[in-house]
């Protein structure tokens, strides 16, 4: 498993990341299990653990500080808040009052004195961001936490986070995870460019697009995403019927066309494409399963030439989405019409 310096903190984490959403209640209920794959992904090479505090509720956190007993000193480990963590408006966000709580909270969870990589989830309308990076920047300080980064955050709020923390003498964001894949490029125009100007590192998530990418859609035979996927609440996301999907299917089929002159699985082409950006750092794997795992991890030294890389341009551009459904976060003009109307 190669490594890479993430965005110039001098700390080196393997090209893939074991992301553990997936551990607990939201996916593999069996704890031992869970413990027995976190540590098959640190066997095989993987040094990079990503977590977050609403993960199941914080049981995937607290599953990840079960593993993690006698190997923490060779992990870099990720979490983040932001995302709700109870009923009360105050459990969640990016305010100091909640942050503060939040770090303390997963830092019991984990098991751990420290957290490597402390990521904002995703951005917070309501909270001054000079607000966030001074709480930020005092967790650093204090040790609790070693640096700071981001998710989901567009190109001009990466943007103003720097400024700001340049400015008011804050520790800057190091980090942004933002989704990416085959059929989600939307960040190569913006995010990424952004990202390495700052000489931040990128951690990107969902390399399969949400399973659109693991071999189980597409081509001749493949199973019906409306049918085959498992998620309820996510169900519209795999609607063949919806213009979106159709054209989401349209666009597997033929990149398993390329898979398969490879000689490879279509999920092993998807990862080896995300890690060939020279913004990504690191790709964020969140299998539910041993077999999950293990398959992803036989892909881990492909490397695709420029030939490869044209076809894939040619199915889907540069730059571009095949649907708009993989930026979870809307900027909050578009989803509050008060915000918008005189």
């Amino acid at each position: 498993m190669e490594r890479r310096i993430l965005g110039g903190t001098g700390i080196s984490v393997s090209e893939y990341a074991l992301g553990t959403m997936m551990l607990g209640a939201w996916g593999n209920t069996d704890h031992g299990d869970a413990i027995r794959m976190v540590h098959t992904a640190l066997d095989a090479g993987i040094n990079f653990v990503d977590t977050a505090d609403m993960y199941s509720e914080g049981e995937s956190e607290e599953i990840v500080g079960k593993a993690l007993k006698g190997r923490r000193d060779d992990v870099v480990l990720a979490t983040k808040f932001h995302n709700p963590m109870g009923p009360d408006a105050n459990h969640r966000g990016n305010s100091r009052r909640w942050i503060v709580r939040a770090a303390e909270d997963s830092l019991r969870r984990l098991g751990t004195e420290w957290i490597d990589l402390y990521q904002i989830h995703r951005p917070d309308p309501d909270t001054d961001i000079d607000e966030t990076l001074s709480a930020l920047s005092d967790l650093v300080r204090s040790g609790k936490v070693r640096a700071i980064g981001s998710s989901a955050f567009p190109a001009e709020e990466i943007v103003e986070a720097q400024w700001t923390a340049e400015r008011r003498g804050h520790v800057r964001l190091r980090s942004e995870q933002p989704p990416y894949s085959l059929l989600a490029r939307g960040i190569e125009a913006d995010v990424l460019p952004t990202a390495q100007r700052h000489g931040m590192g990128v951690l990107t998530w969902s390399p399969l697009s949400a399973g659109w990418l693991s071999g189980k859609y597409g081509g001749a035979g493949g199973a019906d995403p409306k049918t085959a996927h498992r998620s309820v609440l996510l169900a519209p996301m795999y609607d063949p019927a919806l213009p979106g999907n159709a054209a989401k299917l349209a666009a597997v089929t033929e990149l398993a066309k390329v898979a398969a002159d490879l000689g490879v699985p279509l999920p092993h082409l998807a990862t080896a494409f995300v890690r060939s950006h020279p913004a990504v750092t690191s790709v964020i794997i969140g299998p539910r399963t041993h077999g999950q795992l293990t398959s992803l991890l036989e892909g881990a030294d492909l490397r695709l030439d420029g030939g490869v890389l044209d076809r894939i341009d040619d199915i889907v551009p540069p730059g571009t989405d095949v649907a708009h459904d993989m930026t979870f976060h809307s900027p909050a003009p578009l989803t509050d019409p008060h915000l918008r109307r005189r």
